[in-house]
């Protein structure tokens, strides 16, 4: 008779988790990422490092308190369906600074040019930031140039650094989450991702898939204005809605709980995930965030949500449970759970 097989022993094997070097995979918002800040960066950092690893910190300048962030911007192409590498710097700095609670302020702008890229492509960059600045509230007040060898770089890097304020008696940050909160996305996932996607590979989907860049603070104040229990605000850019779901589950302990049907996934998305093999969850999107929220606010929030241009498609998606700490799960349409896990580099490379 045939030993039994232990299966617990089983291992999947990671690749390049253990390589010498970087790889594409560090730079994708997920578990790669997350090793290579607590094993390298840290430890290098000593006590300067703050362990907190928010996409912006919130300090307090006498009894001001400063949220703070910065943020690198490398996409191909430079411009896509719905945007380019310029608004996105100037939206993401500003949404990463929102999701902390705070009213953006000022940004800085930062240039790695690469040598023969036209003047001309680099002033379309830099006419739009100026439009999404204008567009946000915000004023770009701060910045350096830096030009590269040509082909030591790809046309234009763009880094964003911003400072906002967060207004008195408000505390939003993952480690909040708690068991009862509502999930609340504000609208269509993966979208962006898949409008990079579509113009690198010259694909065409059938339905046009533009990119959902957008400045979220204007979002954030009509939910905050509300006066509701807001506890964790994210937006999924990197790794898409499950690294968020992830990390958020992770810094407090709880486990996350999401219903298939709901999720919002545009047919053109579902369709074009399908064709390259992608799981929407983990599609990175620009111009959206998701939200715990107390349950018993859950619906003054979502209407505050639907009432705004970018929240107009706000739904729920799930709630945070008390059992499995950690874990995201959805539940599928035949009444079957899986896992979504933290994904270990990315689908999609250099999409923003």
């Amino acid at each position: 008779m045939a030993e039994a097989l232990d299966v617990t022993s089983w291992v999947c094997p990671v690749p390049l988790r253990d390589s010498p070097t970087i790889v594409m995979g560090h730079g994708g918002g997920g578990a790669m990422s997350a090793e290579l800040i607590e094993h390298l960066f840290l430890p290098a950092f000593g006590p300067a490092g703050d362990p907190a690893l928010g996409d912006s910190a919130v300090v307090s300048v006498g009894r001001t308190r400063l949220a703070f962030s910065t943020d690198s911007y490398v996409v191909k192409p430079m411009f896509f369906p719905g945007g380019s590498i310029g608004d996105l710097a100037v939206n993401g700095t500003v949404n990463d600074l929102a999701m902390s609670g705070a009213v953006p302020l000022v940004l800085s702008t930062a240039f790695i040019l690469e040598e023969g890229t036209p003047l001309a492509e680099i002033g379309r960059v830099a006419e739009a930031m100026g439009r999404a600045a204008t567009a946000a509230g915000v004023r770009l007040v701060t910045g350096d140039t830096k030009v590269v060898d040509a082909g030591s770089g790809d046309g234009v890097f763009v880094n964003t650094a911003g400072i906002g304020v967060v207004p008195e008696g408000i505390d939003i940050r993952p480690t909040r989450a708690c068991p009862g909160d509502v999930v609340i996305v504000s609208g269509d996932l993966g979208v962006h991702g898949v409008a990079v996607m579509s113009c690198r590979e010259g694909l065409e989907f059938g339905t046009p898939v533009r990119s959902d860049s957008a400045p979220l603070s204007g979002l954030v104040a009509a939910m905050l204005g509300t006066g509701a229990q807001v506890h964790v605000l994210r937006d999924p850019t990197r790794g898409g809605l499950a690294a968020s779901l992830n990390e958020i589950a992770t810094a407090a302990q709880v486990g996350v709980e999401l219903v298939e049907r709901d999720l919002p996934v545009p047919d053109a998305v579902r369709d074009a995930c399908g064709l390259l093999g992608l799981d929407p969850l983990y599609v990175a999107n620009e111009g959206k965030l998701v939200a715990f929220v107390a349950p018993e606010d859950a619906d003054l929030v979502l209407t505050a949500m639907r009432g705004h241009q970018h929240g107009r498609g706000a739904v729920v998606i799930g709630r945070c449970v008390a059992e499995h700490p950690g874990m995201v799960v959805t539940r599928t349409g035949l009444g079957g759970t899986r896992v979504v896990d933290l994904p270990i580099g990315e689908q999609l490379p250099r999409i923003c």
